[in-house]
């Protein structure tokens, strides 16, 4: 039976999607096309030094040619067999590295291709121009999720501004690309010096409280996830636990969402202001906090650290990543986030990460940001259909329902997916799976909105009626309205 060629053998090396994995959309990581960009050029590297290795031995195989020459006189037949053989060797070897470097060229073209045509597709969705005309289009009949609709309508605000300002269409997306992505961050500063929004700007945030007990704790992603829904119950607190079973600890941070109400106004690190300090200005006051309370837990320098962190406690959490303070004391090795913008948050580099997103949930674009899909770093888009809740339970949406993030999370560390396996491992490698653990919780309070302090008279709590009164210093939980 005659032998049958595979489709698509012998043709130049390709990228490849990550296919989906059931009701999960991966990218990035160790199957994301980044990383496959890296393989290839990895692989073209390694086809040179095959290249020189050989010309190499050609070089060597045709100076043993030239070395029998004086000796196909004692024997001519024997001599020249022997000068024709090791020749033809060397021919051999010639062919073979010619061929090498041939598909070295290949995959640094496949390479340049790739790149050119990403390049093309940003640019275009930059522009505001998609579908089949452009070569871009979706798969057939695909509509895009309210996360997708949110991301590009952020990212395309000042091309949108501009039709909305009278400029033609075809102006308005040159306008668009112009101008770039819509700048969250600098939106958020902008806003904070307006007259009026000054309480936005990062205060100072202490702790104010902290209790610390021994618990059995699960330290997978779905485990992590719930217990930042546990922490979020409880107004204005972290948790920090001591997991690990080497020769030193390791340590887990876990930042809640964002939460109203019960404390005094403005004193909540996690409330609407606390999302500006995430978004605008790299949490740089709650970052100090939490450093302090890593350390205050226990916690030496240069022990490794995980950070997970739900809705805007992803952004904190992010944000550690590149905080230099922060990464100067501790070795952050992951973060895990559910449900948060973080798409324009880029870590030191080795810092792993994973990210859990809901195609029906708008909160991870609101940045006007995709995640970047590079090695470290892995996005895991939810698409399980969801259940609409009742009116008074809507919330943000049933899509950034924590619970939905957490049995997504499940799914993760269940998936067969390499890249699933591969980032999951990296956090276990860290933390491992979980076990008895001593968990620390911190209690931590904003100082007061400025308008608040003008106003008081006499001596009295800074921060206005209310505030409370042990801001600085440690022992009993300060009292706090139940949600």
């Amino acid at each position: 039976m005659a032998e049958v060629t595979p489709a698509g053998s012998g043709g130049t090396p390709g990228v490849s999607a990550p296919p989906a994995d059931g009701s999960l959309r991966i990218r990035g990581g160790i199957g994301g096309v980044s990383f496959q960009f890296e393989e290839l050029l990895a692989g073209a590297a390694a086809l040179d030094g095959l290249v020189r290795q050989l010309q190499w031995v050609e070089t060597e195989t045709d100076s043993v040619r030239r070395a029998l020459f004086p000796y196909q006189s004692d024997s001519y037949a024997s001599g020249s067999n022997a000068i024709i053989a090791v020749g033809e060797a060397g021919r051999n070897v010639g062919r073979v590295r010619s061929e090498l470097g041939r598909i070295g060229d290949d995959v640094r073209a496949s390479h340049r291709e790739y790149e050119y045509a990403e390049a093309r597709n940003a640019l275009l969705l930059r522009m505001g121009l998609h579908g089949p005309e452009y070569g871009a289009a979706p798969e057939p009949f695909a509509l895009p999720g309210v996360r997708g609709t949110v991301e590009a309508w952020i990212a395309m605000a000042p091309g949108n501004l501009s039709v909305l300002l009278g400029l033609p269409l075809p102006l308005a997306a040159v306008a668009g690309a112009v101008s770039g992505p819509t700048d969250v961050r600098r939106m958020v500063r902008d806003t904070s010096d307006a007259p009026g929004l000054a309480f936005l700007k990062p205060r100072p945030v202490d702790i104010v409280g902290r209790e610390t007990f021994s618990a059995n704790v699960d330290l997978s992603p779905a485990g992590l996830l719930r217990r930042a829904g546990a922490v979020g119950e409880q107004e204005g607190r972290i948790e920090v636990i001591e997991a690990g079973g080497g020769s030193r600890p390791a340590w887990v941070v876990i930042i809640p969402g964002t939460q109203q109400g019960g404390l005094p106004e403005g004193t909540n690190p996690f409330d609407s202001a606390g999302i500006a300090e995430a978004l605008g200005y790299d949490s740089a006051s709650t970052a100090e906090a939490i450093r302090q309370a890593v350390r205050k837990a226990g916690a030496q320098a240069g022990d490794q650290l995980v950070a997970v962190g739900y809705s805007q406690g992803g952004i904190h959490a992010m944000n550690l990543s590149k905080d230099r303070a922060f990464l100067a004391e501790y070795d952050l090795k992951f973060v895990l986030t559910a449900g948060s913008p973080v798409g324009g948050i880029n870590p030191e580099p080795g810092i792993r990460s994973l990210h859990l997103e809901h195609e029906q949930d708008w909160v991870p674009g609101a940045d006007g940001l995709a995640n970047p899909d590079t090695r470290d770093r892995v996005t895991v888009t939810l698409t399980n259909p969801l259940a609409v809740p009742p009116l008074k339970d809507f919330g943000l949406g049933p899509g950034h329902r924590l619970e939905n993030y957490a049995d997504g999370a499940a799914l993760v560390s269940a998936s067969r997916d390499n890249t699933l396996r591969d980032s999951t491992a990296a956090l276990a490698a860290v933390v491992g799976t979980g076990g008895a653990a001593t968990v620390t919780r911190f209690s931590l309070r904003r100082e007061g909105r400025p308008a608040l302090r003008e106003t008081r008279a006499g001596p009295g709590p800074r921060g206005g009626p209310g505030a409370p009164s042990d801001r600085g210093r440690e022992g009993s939980w300060p009292q706090a309205t139940p949600r």
